[in-house]
């Protein structure tokens, strides 16, 4: 699985960082997304499905 932002569309909202902290976190120079842990272990991925459902802008994926 693996987990990728678009960031030409990330608003910087970071609720993909509320929903995964251990999986994403966000740019100290712009605010956008940033994934940590590309494929991250068994146990996060609850957290990135919810990332995934709660980004406004859609642009967070999990490519199973």
């Amino acid at each position: 699985m693996t987990v990728r932002i678009d960031q030409t569309r990330c608003i910087g909202s970071g609720q993909c960082v509320l929903a995964a902290p251990d999986v994403f976190d966000q740019s100290d120079d712009d605010g956008l997304g940033l994934v940590v842990i590309t494929e991250p272990p068994a146990d996060l991925l609850p957290g990135v499905r919810d990332a995934v459902d709660r980004c406004p802008a859609q642009v967070v994926s999990l490519e199973e």
